[in-house]
């Protein structure tokens, strides 16, 4: 082997250049591509092997009808429908046609093999409507969406409920099954009409079509009348009012067919001197002076007009079809003379509210019952009652005496119970219109068969309550009582009437309240049913009948018809509570044209007073009263202080309320029974004064 030569260190020395034999291929040692490519592949599949074998398998289950685009921001490997991913937080995007994007964090956990489901929220719906009639209103799920045609509306994917209305039609409510993803979708909806036709045809012919008060044609004629109970009148000069309440089902023709109109009644406006003089015409009693009589035409009637202490006047009366007359009847009195011995003899003599002068004296006075006052001031007023007979003089001895007065010093003109409620005084006897005439004329529109004209008269001051009683005020009495509420409109709140009580229950409201205050109850009670009452005790009790009517009707000379002013049906302004244009959806009836702003029961005393100071006598609530129900008898005696029977299984209910809309439960006369409570009636307090 040869040696080599030893370089000393710092000497560069060349060397010889050998070329590489052709065909050798072999690269200098150290720069050897294979193995940098062999040291790559060694590291990438350590790295891979790696993350498959710390990845864990991951499925997205996505809810949606059309195919998802998901978007995964990590390493994420897809392997068919899964992907692999490391162990940790992932947020995900998942767009699909007609969905809402959805981004969320999805967490990857140590199990093998994962399953996510994301749901996607669809796009609304575009809802095309149209209805016959148009500009029906639309609600979806109770809220207003608009009138048809409704275009294109943006509504949540889903089940929604549809409700249609329109007027004059019946509502339509169906469901409605919105698919969504801006997927539009059209209805087309017929409603069904809420009115029937009536055909009514008259002899003679062209008469005025009255329906509920308002005229809506005239004679021969096929009507649209929306579905529920209507009054129809028929009205021609010179003939009598047909009426008829009809029960309208929508969609359901009726034929009235041909009505024989009658000719009308002739009018006499008959008044006397006196007046308050009974009246009979052909023998049946008719009321009292003045008044109005409806007299058949063309035959004779005998005219009788009779008051106590006056000859009788009879005569012959006879109109024409539609004729009017006026006649003043001057009856003759019968005088008898009644010797007035009085004391203090400085003290004033009042008859019939009318000074007679002062001190003792003789006078002749018509042969009926006359009212005697003797007043002085310092002393009690005494009141006492004569009937003079003729030919045969009475003695009257009156002596004032100043103890009576300090009783009379504390008989209040207005008294407030423990609730706080407020009761006038009144004194029928003192304002001269003591007696009065209850009931109404069979011949009065709207009048019922338990309105028989019938005289009676209050000689009794009594104190009447001037609003209804409250929910407030009867829950002082009974805590848990609830009036409860009419499709979902309240007849609960402090300051409404009380209702859904009983007779029974108010009867009992009174004792408690008497009791509460130390005053004699007024009715009878055994274990806990009135089972009567006392007319001595001046505890608090229900309005009678009389006083209801004397309140709500007499007014000076007149009897009036209506709460109103003017006497004509309708009322043109709102006046009371009744079933207005507001209330028509709960009462399914309403004055038509009138709205007073209540859907159920009023604010007591929310309208103004009538001509007594008394609230809502006329309507909000009808009211119970004292006596039982009956019919009275119509023998022209005058009746005093009527309380009817002591017991009875049905009680009167008097005036309107806020479900009355027709002519015949808006009149004063009007009268109603029953015995449970219901959600229109209340009730005021009422009680004798002494």
């Amino acid at each position: 082997m040869a040696q080599r030569e030893v370089i000393p260190p710092g000497r560069i020395e060349p060397s010889d250049f050998q070329p590489l034999e052709a065909g050798s291929g072999e690269a200098p040692k150290g720069h050897n591509p294979r193995r940098w490519l062999l040291a790559g592949t060694v590291l990438v599949f350590a790295l891979a092997m790696g993350f498959l074998l710390s990845s864990r398998s991951l499925q997205l289950l996505v809810v949606a009808e059309a195919t998802p685009d998901i978007t995964i921001h990590g390493l994420a490997l897809p392997f068919g429908d899964r992907y692999l991913l490391r162990p940790g937080d992932y947020d995900v995007t998942v767009t699909a046609e007609g969905y809402y994007p959805l981004t969320t964090t999805v967490t990857v956990g140590e199990g093998d093999s994962q399953v996510v489901e994301l749901t996607l929220q669809p796009l609304p719906g575009l809802i095309t409507i149209g209805s016959e009639p148009e500009g029906a209103t639309v609600s979806i799920d109770g809220e207003v969406a608009g009138t048809t045609p409704l275009e294109k509306r943006e509504v949540s994917a889903g089940e929604h409920i549809l409700l249609v209305q329109a007027e004059r039609y019946l509502p339509l409510e169906q469901p409605l099954a919105v698919t969504g993803r801006n997927i539009p979708q059209q209805l087309e909806l017929q409603l069904a009409p809420a009115w029937a036709e009536v055909h009514v045809d008259s002899t003679p012919r062209g008469a005025s079509i009255l329906v509920d008060g308002e005229v809506a044609g005239t004679t021969p004629a096929t009507l649209e009348i929306i579905q529920g109970e209507r009054q129809l009148i028929l009205a021609l000069a010179g003939f009598a009012a047909w009426q008829q309440t009809l029960a309208i089902a929508p969609g359901t023709p009726l034929d009235l067919g041909q009505v024989e109109l009658q000719p009308a009644a002739g009018l006499l406006d008959l008044a006397s001197k006196p007046t308050g003089a009974n009246v009979t015409l052909d023998g049946e009693f008719q009321g009292q002076t003045p008044l109005t009589l409806e007299l058949e035409p063309g035959r004779p009637h005998r005219l009788a007009v009779f008051k106590p202490g006056y000859r009788r006047h009879n005569s012959s009366v006879q109109l024409p079809a539609a004729g009017e007359e006026s006649r003043t009847i001057a009856l003759e009195a019968q005088l008898g003379d009644v010797r007035f011995e009085i004391s203090p003899a400085n003290a004033i003599l009042r008859i019939d509210g009318r000074p007679r002068g002062r001190g003792s004296q003789t006078l002749s006075l018509p042969a009926f019952e006359h009212t005697v006052e003797v007043v002085l001031e310092g002393h009690a007023t005494i009141r006492r009652r004569v009937t003079p007979r003729p030919g045969l003089q009475q003695l009257v001895q009156v002596s004032l005496k100043t103890e009576q007065d300090a009783r009379l010093a504390r008989l209040k003109p207005e008294i407030t119970t423990a609730l706080g409620q407020t009761l006038l005084l009144f004194s029928p006897a003192d304002s001269g219109a003591d007696e009065f005439t209850m009931g109404a004329s069979r011949r009065e529109p709207g009048r019922r068969a338990n309105e028989v004209l019938h005289p009676v008269s209050l000689r009794r001051m009594f104190y009447l309550q001037t609003t209804e009683v409250t929910n407030a005020q009867f829950r002082l009495y009974q805590k848990n009582h609830n009036s409860g509420q009419v499709e979902g409109n309240s007849l609960n709140r402090d300051h409404q009437p009380v209702v859904q009580v009983s007779w029974q229950q108010a009867a009992s409201f009174c004792n408690w309240l008497s009791r509460r205050e130390g005053l004699p109850p007024f009715y009878r009670e055994t274990n806990g049913i009135v089972t009567g009452f006392d007319p001595a005790a001046i505890g608090y009790r229900l309005p009678t009948e009389a006083e209801w009517a004397w309140a709500a009707r007499v007014s000076g000379d007149k009897l009036l018809k209506f709460p109103w002013e003017g006497g004509k049906f309708p009322p043109t302004h709102p006046v009371e509570n009744y079933a207005d244009s507001s209330s028509a959806f709960v009462t399914g009836r309403t004055l038509s044209g009138y709205n007073d702003g209540h859907v159920v029961s009023a604010t007591v005393a929310s309208f103004g007073p009538n001509h007594r100071g008394l609230f809502d006598l006329g309507g909000n609530v009808a009211e119970w009263v004292h006596d039982t129900y009956g019919i009275p008898s119509a023998n022209g005696t005058t009746e005093v202080d009527p309380l009817g029977s002591q017991t009875g299984d049905n009680y009167v209910i008097r005036g309107a309320s806020w479900a009355h809309s027709k002519i015949t439960e808006l009149r004063l006369s009007y009268r109603d029974y029953g015995q449970a409570g219901r959600d229109d009636v209340g009730f005021r307090l009422a009680r004798y004064a002494e």
